[in-house]
């Protein structure tokens, strides 16, 4: 493999890696402070030992994300110094300031809050807590800034070859940061939100600390139900923004290769050549692509073909087109588990208000394996984000092949990939043994008041590290 190759295997590999603990520990801080929320004002203990139980967990989760997401920084001056040196005084100032500001808040107050049980007042120590999860959000915040800075450039003019930022303000102000922030953030409470179900339905199943478990459950789920509609809504908010900003992504993630006429259908599945640049197999659903992309039944979508004959026009000779069936079924995979969590959000909601919760038993058996389901439409919409916008890593500025490192091998990049992902490996296989034995612990009644989560949480945290 040439370096630009393993360059994008490896940012890739470590970039889906890492986005795992990340909506994880988002969810998992609201979910945290709305339970402490819940002892502070109701005044009771099952309220706080569930804060407990589930705070022993997001410690080890936030602790891998954190060793996780500093490797994705020196990437760019590793693999992609010439990305760095041309758009580096643009996307540099969002992650500096989410490192300076958002995260150095996050992890002070979580500190604070780990500490603090028993020696802060009820009130400010649950201050803390929100804080930490409103720190997040806004990590969250900046991080993507710099992303839609690489999806829709603004703010920016080309000095001496290389981008410079004019407007701060425009690139908070840009478009595609406001419909991809909801959209990424409801898919944070949506992973929280499921994890924590699929957790309290085995410990039900089980007969373990049933009470306190169908609390969390029922918390889950109907912030499962909740959040998987928002996520559905900010996304039919993207995908309308895309016909404007990266109509070739849209044309691609429906293997749509002519202008369709007055209605464009939604493709179901399709039987997808490239190489003819054809479909010889598909199942559509009349009107449905002209109203996810214009809100009514009647409107044009352009195709692949003719948007790559307005590019070369535009930008020069070259293929515009993106890896079409990557972009196609990845959509797909994120929209099926999407609606499969819905499904299961409603379904369970149903249950918890009938009070029938413990008669499902088969429904409680697929919450387990569900929890999977935000991991993969979060892994799905990522790489049909980055991958639609193939060939630019910046678009309509530079292209990925122009962004890698001239003076990296493709030996060093090899050596580094299997290097992280033997690591990584090993990361993910300690994680799972340390959940799994929390999750085995459950609830742990015998904590006295004074005691609090703070010596628990350390160790826990140390030993993650």
């Amino acid at each position: 493999m040439e370096a630009l190759e393993l360059a994008r295997w490896q940012f890739g590999i470590t970039t889906i890696y890492h986005f795992l603990f990340v909506p994880l520990s988002i969810g998992l801080a609201y979910l945290i402070a709305f339970m402490q929320t819940m002892y502070v004002f109701k005044k009771d203990d099952k309220y706080k030992q569930m804060t407990k139980f589930w705070a022993r967990i997001f410690l080890l989760t936030f602790a891998v994300g954190v060793v996780t997401g500093i490797m994705q920084e020196f990437q760019f001056g590793m693999n992609w110094a010439d990305y760095s040196r041309f758009v580096g005084a643009v996307f540099g100032g969002p992650l500096a300031v989410e490192a300076l500001v958002a995260f150095f808040l996050e992890s002070t107050f979580l500190g604070i809050w780990i500490f603090g049980w028993e020696r802060l007042s009820k009130k400010l120590h649950l201050a803390c807590i929100w804080i930490v999860a409103l720190s997040a959000t806004l990590s969250a915040f900046w991080i993507l800034s710099a992303n839609a800075f690489m999806q829709e450039p603004v703010g920016f003019e080309i000095v001496n070859g290389r981008a410079e930022m004019t407007d701060f303000f425009a690139l908070l102000g840009n478009k595609q940061l406001w419909v991809e922030f909801p959209h990424v953030i409801f898919g944070a409470l949506a992973t929280g939100a499921l994890f924590v179900t699929g957790i309290s339905a085995y410990k039900i199943l089980r007969r373990q600390q049933t009470e306190l478990f169908k609390i969390s459950f029922s918390i889950g789920i109907i912030l499962t139900l909740v959040s998987s509609l928002l996520t559905a809504i900010a996304g039919h908010d993207q995908a309308q923004h895309l016909m404007k900003s990266q109509p070739m992504k849209m044309a691609a993630s429906e293997a749509l290769w002519h202008t369709s006429g007055e209605s464009a259908p939604w493709t179901v599945i399709a039987a997808i050549d490239t190489k003819n640049q054809e479909n010889h197999f598909q199942i559509d659903i009349p009107y449905a692509l002209s109203i996810l992309s214009y809100n009514q039944l009647y409107g044009s979508v352009p195709g692949m073909l003719d948007l790559q004959a307005e590019y070369e026009a535009k930008y020069g000779p070259g293929n515009y087109i993106p890896p079409v069936r990557t972009t196609f079924w990845s959509f797909r995979i994120m929209v099926a588990a999407g609606v499969a969590m819905l499904l299961l959000g409603l379904f369970g909601t149903i249950a918890v208000v009938r009070g029938r919760l413990e008669k499902y038993r088969l429904y409680l058996k697929w919450m387990l394996p569900a929890m999977a389901l935000p991991f993969i439409a979060n892994t799905a919409g990522w790489i049909m984000t980055e991958v639609g916008r193939q060939p630019w890593i910046v678009f309509g500025l530079q292209k990925t092949e122009a962004g890698v490192s001239p003076l990296v091998s493709s030996g060093m990049v090899a050596t580094t990939l299997i290097g992280f992902t033997l690591v990584y490996g090993i990361l993910a296989a300690i994680f799972i043994y340390l959940v799994k034995r929390e999750v085995v612990k459950g609830v742990d009644h015998q904590e006295s008041e004074t005691s609090g989560v703070s010596d628990q949480a350390n160790q826990t945290h140390m030993a993650s590290l």
